[in-house]
């Protein structure tokens, strides 16, 4: 495995080698040191790759044209874009057109992600798979958003007012998490199931103590983040619950971490995970981890539900390029 280019949108990183930008001493590559450019038509257009990797949005509107043109150069792509999880969910004419641009190419394209991509979805239907009949499933991630910069703390609505809070919703500014219409068609294409209608409600997770992170500080009275719940539902019964309540320092109110898992049926199973899996290196290694199941793959779109089980690979690639291989 070999880092052939880099590519950020940021100016201030561009010229820089990826061991400056990374705080890293990692070993040069056969080409030599790889420098970060911010004209990603230039490098696609100068570096052969088998493999492109993206991480730049979270939106099928910002990440389709950069998978097109990794794919015009017929690299495989991953993305951790949460509405490439599953883009039929509500892209179904980009999906469309991304599975034909693969398969002319003889590539594949693949989304992943800790959530979509793993733990609202993936598990769960590794899970079902030792039911011999399901009624209902509801599966809750509680997950501690401090670690991470401003860009998610913001589409959380953290360090906002209440009122703040319901314009960005209304507004479209804040997100809540991205990703339950996903999950949930990963989940009822593996079950085989039809909802009629996915509901989504989103409240603010009012603050009774000061929390200070390294990006924000939130005050008692203030979000300090989003209580976003996705009820899947058919013929008025609710088959699915997703929820997924992110706040930054949870526990400065008792609240603990972890991921939870209930499938009502034959046998029923509870799992927990206490605390949450951490969602930034998870969503890391699962991007590497696919990497071989990606280019062992027919060409295509695919998602996780239709790979092989993710196992991890990423320390044997570790091991590999510290001897420079």
């Amino acid at each position: 495995m070999e880092i052939v280019g880099a590519i950020d949108r940021d100016p201030a990183k561009a010229g820089h080698t990826l061991n400056e930008v990374l705080a890293v001493n990692a070993p040069r590559s056969k080409g030599g040191e790889v420098s970060v450019a911010d004209r990603p038509q230039e490098v696609l257009a100068r570096v052969r790759a088998d493999m492109a990797m993206i991480a730049t949005g979270s939106f099928i509107a910002d990440v389709y044209p950069q998978i097109l043109a990794a794919v015009e150069r017929k690299m495989n792509v991953i993305t951790i874009a949460e509405e490439m999880g599953q883009p039929r969910a509500q892209h179904a004419r980009e999906a469309d057109e991304l599975h034909r641009a693969a398969f002319r190419n003889g590539v594949t394209v693949m989304g992943t992600g800790v959530n979509p991509g793993f733990i609202l979805d993936t598990l769960i239907i590794a899970l079902t798979g030792v039911c011999a009949d399901i009624q209902g499933i509801r599966a809750t991630r509680i997950n501690d958003l401090s670690p991470y910069g401003p860009t998610v703390l913001r589409t959380q609505g953290v360090g906002a007012t209440v009122e703040e809070f319901n314009r960005g919703l209304a507004e479209g500014t804040i997100f809540g998490h991205i990703g339950f219409l996903e999950s949930m068609r990963l989940l009822t294409d593996a079950l085989g199931w039809d909802l009629d209608e996915v509901k989504q409600v989103r409240k603010p997770i009012v603050s009774k103590t000061r929390r200070v992170t390294p990006h924000v500080t939130v005050e008692p009275g203030m979000v300090a983040g989003c209580e976003h719940v996705a009820h899947g539902i058919k013929d008025g019964r609710t088959l699915i619950t997703l929820e997924h309540p992110q706040q930054v320092l949870p526990q400065s109110e008792g609240v603990e971490t972890g991921d939870y898992i209930h499938i009502q049926g034959t046998p029923e199973i509870n799992l927990q995970i206490k605390p949450e899996i951490a969602g930034g290196v998870a969503t890391t290694a699962l991007a590497v981890n696919m990497i071989p199941h990606v280019l062992n793959s027919r060409p295509g779109l695919f998602t996780m539900r239709e790979m092989p089980v993710p196992a991890a690979v990423l320390g044997d690639i570790r091991r590999l390029l510290a001897r420079g291989r």
